[in-house]
């Protein structure tokens, strides 16, 4: 049995329900499993592994819901700059079309080892297209190499343009074969078990991509295995009106008419849900995804309505094209900033005012927040039976000079840069702010040179 120790830490933020913070905190665990948390002082003297973090911060390990590391290839593609997401979307589908399996898994490590530097232990990636040989099982053995759990969601995309869809024919794929590639998936790869590192995800792409078959078949399969499901919904006006004229119903009481609202789905983005639509989104979750929405002008998610109403929320740094990064703590800054600035504009409108988002509830998001919206119990937390997942930052960088008045809010206040530590079931992944799995230099060649191959066509 290997046990961990963490001591001294400047603050521990434990994120339980309490809230609770701890002054010179630490934790204990064995196996990956916390067995003691508290003030340094009550906690064992020695360890097989002794992190001493004295003036560092110290938090659960971020929980990403939402992300398209393949995407990550296609950064500031000069046709997809200024673009919309249907336009966007447009540009980038026949790129995409090029993906190779050697591509999936290069992009795979990049966009987790980018994640992990950021305090990220868990993310949920949502890959919708497998051209050329690539399957999901790429994107999962890379995964493994890295070090960080991961939610692998098989998408899919059956409605071609000449079906009335908005990809290409080629980049889409018959119903049968999702649907049996989906059943094979889970079988060889999803652990239902607390630790799991590895979970499916059944995961249809859009409401502009797929159809009403393969939605109500995808969550039937899914009930039958007993494993979530996730989809992108309410991201555009754009989308919006393609349900209305496909489907006579909003985004919203669309799903609701499929069978897809309850405790095991949850939403990418969820930008364009009226006031009336809110309480049906309260039996699924929400993975916000800040960046993105401003990044494509698509909007801004009623997030402190969907808290309000009981709606679980998350974060997610969405695709690496759309972001165009993949820094999960930034973007609990960019939820505390964003949520804020709907705030003025509610005020201005003549709304009634409201708190502020603080950066604790901005960091909530990204801990405990996300655990739940992926209906994890295990993670999210600094607690005992938890699992040991968390990161640490030193409060003595020049980014935290002025900021020691309280260094836990530092870390969503000031601008965010990489982590020190991060530690995924009681592993150290990250130390001294480098993914000690892979070689950077070369992972970087190697995606660099792969992203110019699929733009030379």
């Amino acid at each position: 049995m290997k046990t961990l120790l963490v001591r001294h830490a400047t603050v521990l933020a434990t994120m339980d329900a309490l809230g609770t913070e701890i002054p010179d905190g630490g934790l204990f665990a064995r196996d990956g499993v916390i067995e003691m948390v508290g003030p340094t002082a009550d906690l064992p003297d020695t360890a097989d592994t002794v992190l001493d973090l004295r003036g560092h911060v110290v938090s659960p390990g971020l929980v990403n819901t939402h992300h398209h590391p393949y995407q990550s290839l296609t950064r500031a593609v000069p046709g997809a700059q200024n673009a919309d997401l249907f336009n966007w979307l447009r540009t980038l589908y026949p790129i995409w079309g090029r993906l190779t399996p050697d591509a999936v898994a290069v992009s795979t490590q990049v966009g987790l080892m980018e994640l992990a530097r950021s305090g990220c232990t868990t993310a949920s990636d949502h890959l919708y297209l497998f051209p050329n040989g690539s399957r999901l099982d790429d994107q999962i053995v890379a995964a493994r190499e890295v070090g960080v759990r991961l939610h692998a969601s098989r998408g899919s995309m059956s409605l071609g343009r000449s079906k009335g869809g908005l990809p290409p024919d080629d980049v889409v794929e018959d119903e049968t074969s999702i649907l049996r590639d989906t059943s094979r998936l889970i079988e060889e790869w999803h652990d239902p078990n607390p630790g799991a590192m590895t979970q499916v995800v059944v995961a249809p792409c859009s409401p502009f991509s797929v159809t009403e078959d393969l939605m109500r078949e995808s969550a039937r399969l899914a009930r039958a295995y007993g494993v979530r499901l996730h989809t992108h919904l309410a991201e555009t006006v754009d989308e919006e009106a393609f349900c209305v004229d496909r489907f006579g119903r909003r985004p919203v009481a669309y799903m609701e008419h499929l069978g897809w609202v309850g405790s095991d789905v949850w939403f990418a983005h969820a930008v364009f849900v009226a006031p009336e639509e809110v309480p049906l989104m309260a039996g699924a979750g929400v993975a916000h995804c800040p960046t993105s929405n401003m990044r494509l002008a698509s909007g801004i998610a009623p997030i402190r309505d969907f808290i309000a109403q009981g709606v679980p929320v998350g974060l997610g740094v969405d695709g690496s094209a759309s972001n165009d990064g993949g820094n999960l703590l930034a973007e609990a800054r960019q939820a505390m900033l964003l949520a804020r600035l709907a705030s003025a504009l509610r005020r201005a409108t003549g709304a009634d005012t409201e708190p502020l988002m603080t950066a604790r509830q901005a960091l909530h998001l990204a801990t405990s927040g996300g655990a739940n919206v992926l209906g994890r119990t295990d993670i999210g937390s600094l607690e005992p039976g938890k699992r040991a997942d968390f990161f640490s930052v030193s409060m003595g960088r020049l980014a935290y000079a002025g900021a020691q008045h309280d260094p836990l809010a530092a870390l969503v206040f000031c601008h965010p840069g990489n982590v020190d530590t991060t530690v995924v079931e009681g592993r150290v992944i990250v130390k001294d702010g480098r993914v000690q799995s892979a070689d950077d230099e070369e992972l970087i060649r190697k995606h660099n040179a792969i992203a110019k191959s699929l733009l030379s066509h």
